[in-house]
């Protein structure tokens, strides 16, 4: 099992080409309540994701196949990061988000088809990919071990999120791989970058 998760990482870090800078995990395991609530923000997310791609492509089996236990999954997750935040008497509340999903739909075809399908699939599996980096990366940062067993209990799920979702882009999507490497450019450059705020998904922070 170890062998078959370590497989996976590597896997998923070959895709993402860039690990995240060791300035964004150390600022990260500096700042928990922060990070945490944009945590469960990020699940909140997904999971309201997963059920828009079954609302708008119902008639794609596979598609709702994959997405309906995602979304349940995401929304258990979202559970437990808010469950963690209320040991911690962190309230839960509005957050602005960084810049980099916005950056990265900014780049999915408008027009409605396969392109746009194929695009939204790989925006989800980037975002999947680079949770799970993260979660995996920042264990060794984090003096608090519960929240650190939490997030190495996360690292299988995400690894398995990226790789549906990847999946599910190269089925559906048109001119899956060339249209990767444009997403992924923008991605690597986003998070080697200076960023205003911190959040799960941000740059580097100032």
């Amino acid at each position: 099992m170890l062998k078959r998760l370590a497989d996976d990482l590597q896997i998923l870090n070959d895709f993402l080409q860039i690990k995240t800078p060791e300035a964004w995990l150390i600022h990260a395991a500096e700042n928990i309540p922060l990070l945490l609530m944009d945590h469960a923000h990020c699940e909140r997310k997904a999971a309201a994701t997963a059920i828009n791609f079954i609302s708008k492509y119902p008639e794609k089996d596979d598609l709702v196949h994959v997405m309906s236990p995602l979304a349940r999954e995401e929304l258990l997750h979202f559970e437990k990061v808010i469950a963690i935040m209320t040991e911690r008497h962190i309230a839960f509340g509005p957050l602005q988000p960084s810049d980099y999903a916005t950056r990265l739909h900014k780049l999915v075809a408008k027009r409605d088809g396969l392109e746009r399908l194929g695009d939204q699939l790989i925006v989800g599996a980037i975002i999947e990919a680079r949770s799970c980096e993260r979660f995996n990366a920042i264990i060794p940062y984090l003096t608090d071990q519960q929240l650190a067993r939490f997030y190495a209990t996360l690292v299988k799920s995400e690894a398995r999120h990226f790789a549906d979702y990847l999946r599910l882009a190269r089925f559906y999507g048109a001119e899956v791989e060339t249209r990767l490497q444009l997403f992924l450019n923008v991605e690597n450059d986003f998070i080697q970058s200076k960023d205003i705020v911190f959040r799960f998904h941000s740059g580097i922070p100032q």
